[in-house]
Parts: structure tokens; sequence; C-alpha cells
């Protein structure tokens, strides 16, 4: 291949550097002159950066800006991300990225990724081929069935794969090279789409049943010969989708869930957290939830399996974790229970009362995945606090707007007394003299770590294990001053460190 040059190496975002090439680089790729004479460290142009950034607004201006700089300077980019991660997370990834989903049609500047329509059922592998990279380990895809709490985006979509990852090179230091972000495009039911001219995807109604199921199988075919190496994460599929296609590869190739699992291990490891916060045994603990989707069952399998490795049998694990959605408690009389959905139905009157099932089942903890906002009532609340001293209150739902409560809410109406965490961030809550940290179950302290224990280990499958083990590791990174804040999970700032930590412990644990 023929090196790179002059203005051609400043357009290649992996090859350029900016005002940061050498003397010695700048003679060797015919840049004196192109470049202003200045010598120009990558602190200097992180500090012009934030410069800009702050001229800007509006989130999602400023997240058309960093993405303009991912693909012109993908180290400045990644460079400036890692320099403040509290600031920028929320600016490339959720609750941003939302947004800017819901408008990709309107603001996408360079296609970014790969997008196979099922119209290309039979040119995958060429598809494929078209990438300029051959050693790809990781890949995210979406459907764009079930963006964050958003609904069906269609292949809008991207933005998420996008996001996430930009999250394992920024968090974990998984080369970018080695990823790709991938849109499965299968037509979208959302009418506004449908009749948007600038909508860039099929303007057709979802593929369904077998016909969608055999487009899967064609994609991971394809995509396990061209890359043998890979690992699969799905994200943002329809629940009934997402459970079923877990199930059906996470034996046959390396792949996982981030919705299902590593929502799941983060949440997990804020309630070990919390056991430690408490000082009371893990086991002792009981769980309702609101919502009964692909999120709550991979969050309440991996309790069952962290009760059952605290000493727990199968049968007391399965009674701590109960369930609620549309149609009320699932109880074993109701016969509308999906099958993954039974093992926690139990023996229990019906409800559609949620607050009123708090009184009755007595939770130690709530935790929202319904995606709508507001769910966690003021009586809700209430009655956590009724039963509990310190009540545990995680509104999981993304992105903010569809958060069952804001944490000014649970501390205000607990007294308090609340110990809250939600899946997308809010600012510190003052109340009655006292300022309370609000606790973020944000996914990124796992699957960057996850990624680059696959990337170093080149691990043939992503196991149950390697994951709770991945939530253990990141609640024995808080610290006591941490909790003294209110903190159940680490301070974003240090992710770096904490991913490194987490993908060790992950690596001993498949050894």
């Amino acid at each position: 291949m023929k090196e790179l040059k002059g203005y051609s190496i400043l357009y290649n975002p992996r090859k350029n550097k900016g005002t940061a090439f050498s003397k010695s680089e700048r003679k060797k790729y015919g840049l004196d002159g192109i470049l202003p004479d200045s010598i120009e460290s990558m602190e200097t142009q992180i500090m012009r950066v934030q410069g800009q950034i702050e001229n800007l607004n509006k989130p999602i201006n400023k997240y058309i800006y960093l993405t303009g700089l991912l693909d012109t300077n993908e180290t400045l980019f990644f460079k400036t991300i890692i320099s403040d991660p509290a600031k920028y997370l929320p600016l490339v990834y959720t609750p941003t990225v939302g947004e800017a989903c819901e408008r990709l049609g309107h603001i996408a500047r360079r296609p970014r990724g790969l997008f196979i329509s099922i119209k290309h059922k039979n040119k995958i592998e060429q598809i494929l081929k078209n990438w300029p990279v051959e050693d790809i380990r990781f890949i995210v895809v979406t459907d764009g069935q079930r963006i964050l709490g958003l609904g069906d985006l269609g292949i809008n979509g991207i933005g998420i794969p996008i996001g996430k990852l930009a999250l394992y090179t920024s968090c974990a230091g998984v080369p970018p090279e080695h990823t790709i972000p991938i849109v499965l495009d299968v037509g979208t039911d959302n009418a506004m789409y449908l009749n948007d001219p600038l909508y860039p995807g099929l303007k057709q109604k979802r593929v369904t049943g077998k016909e969608y199921d055999d487009f899967i199988k064609a994609f991971v075919k394809a995509i396990t010969k061209v890359y043998p190496k890979i690992c699969i994460q799905w994200e943002d599929f329809a629940g009934v989708n997402a459970i079923r296609i877990l199930d059906k590869y996470r034996d046959k190739v390396c792949t996982f869930n981030d919705d299902i699992q590593g929502t799941a291990a983060i949440a997990v490891a804020g309630f070990i957290a919390v056991s430690r916060l408490l000082n009371k045994p893990f086991k002792e603990q009981r769980f309702l939830f609101l919502g009964a989707g692909a999120a709550a069952f991979g969050i309440a399998d991996m309790l069952v399996k962290k009760f059952q490795r605290d000493g727990l049998n199968k049968k007391e694990a399965y009674e701590r974790c109960w369930m609620f959605d549309v149609n009320g408690l699932l109880v074993n009389s109701r016969t509308d229970i999906a099958e993954h959905q039974k093992p926690f139905a139990h023996e229990s009157e019906a409800s559609n009362d949620f607050a009123a099932s708090i009184l009755k089942i007595k939770p130690t903890a709530i935790i929202g995945v319904s995606t709508v906002g507001g769910a966690f009532t003021q009586q809700v609340i209430e009655n956590m606090s009724a039963i509990n001293d310190r009540p545990v209150i995680f509104p999981y739902s993304n992105p903010t707007s569809h958060s069952e409560c804001t944490a000014e809410q649970a501390y205000t109406w607990s007294n308090g007394n609340a110990i809250f965490a939600s899946g997308s961030p809010f600012a510190p809550v003052e109340y009655n003299g006292k300022t309370f940290t609000p606790g973020q179950g944000n996914n990124v302290f796992i699957f960057p770590a996850l990624g680059l224990a696959i990337y170093a280990t080149e691990a043939k499958r992503v196991t149950d294990e390697m994951l709770l083990t991945a939530s253990e590791a990141v609640a024995e990174q808080i610290s006591e001053e941490d909790f003294s804040k209110g903190l159940i999970y680490p301070p974003i700032k240090n992710i770096r460190d904490v991913s490194i930590n987490v993908a060790v412990k992950i690596v001993e644990e498949m050894q």
C-alpha cells in the first residue's frame, strides 16, 4: 500500500495528528508548509477542542462537533473524551446519542460503519469484505427497533453502535481499527421515517418471522466466516428478538447482548455495593422490577446466579426476584406470561397496583426498566421508605426523559434516605443542607472492560461467570470515601483504571 503523504495523511482520521506532527514527521510525510510551523502537544490540541465545545450551547451540537472530530482525527477525539469522561461521555453517548439517532438523517455528515440491508441477504460476505480492515475483533450491531427508550428508529439507530465502540476505545483502550459499527436494515414501523424524504433506510414495514430469523442467521454465518476472531455485541433489539437471538447464538459464537447482560452486570454491581454500604449480606436482599422485558430478565437472571454463588439454592434465589409489567404483578395465575418470565412468576394474589405490591412483597430494592417516565411516584417511594430504613431506588430506563423518577424526587420523597442509581446521569441534589451525589448504573463500567479481556485473550465465548465476575470487580473498586458521598459506583473520572482492573479480573476468571 502506498504511504500516505501531504494532505492525504491529514484526511485519514487514523493517521492524522494535526499540529502534533513532529519536525521529522513533517519532513517525512511532506507536511512542511501544509501545517502551521508551531508543533503542539496533545494537551494544547485538547484545550482548543474544549474551547470550541464551550462555544456550542446545545448537547446535540456538541455531539455533531465531536463526531466530526472522530471523522478527522481519531487520536485527538479519544484523548479528548478520556481527558474528562464525566463531561464528554454524556455527549458522545447517553443521553445525547438518543437525540442524535432520532435526527440522524438530518445531521449526518459522513457515513460511518456498515449498513446491511435485508435486500442484500445473499451478499453479506461481499459487503463485509468492502470494509478496509481485515482483522476485526468487535462489532456492535443493531436493527434499530428499540433504541434506548425511544422505540423504532430504523437505521438511524447506527448512532448507538458508533457510540458504544467509541467507549470501547476511550474507556478501555481497545484499538478502534479492530471494530465496526453495523446496522441491519429490515425496514421500520415508524411512520414518521417512512414519510421522511431524508430518512436513509428502507422505506418499508419491518420484516418479521422466519424471513427475519433467516437474515440474522445469514449475518452471523457471514461475519464469523469473514472475521473468525469476532465478538458480536447485540444492541437495542426488541425484547423478544433480543432474548431469542442471544439464546440461539451464545453457545455457538463469541457474543453477548449489552441490554440484557451488560445492564444486568452493572445493576448487580450496584446491589453488591449496596450490601457493602449497609453491611448486610447480599442474599438477604429482595427485588421488585417495574418492567418484565429483556432488561429485567437479564438483571434478574444474573441476580439469581449471584444468590447461588452466595449460597442460596435456585428455588430460594428465584423467590427473591419479583416482576411487575403492564398487566400487573407476575403471578402463577396469569395466562399471558412468556416462557422466559415463568421462573419469576410466583404464587400470590394478582395486583395492578405497583405501590401496593411493594407493601405486600417488601422488597429492599425496586428496579425500573419500564421506559415509563415518572412511574416511580411519590407513593411508590414513600411505600419503599415505610418498609426500609434505606430504600434502594434504581430507575434504570434511558434516556433521562424515560427515567422512572428523578434523583431529586427519590431523595425528597424518602426524606434523604434513598440509595439511588439511575441509567442516565443526574446532577447532585441538595436536600436539608446535604449534598447527594446520584449514582449512575452505566454499562460503560462493564462492556469496554469485557471487550479488553476478550481482545487480550481471543476468547471464544462470553459466559455468565465472566459477567458476574465483572460485577463483583466493579463493586470492589468503590472506596469508603465514595460511600460517604452516597456513591455506589466508582466515579466516572476513574473509568480507565476501573476498566483495566475489571478486565484483569475477567481474564483471571477465564483461566
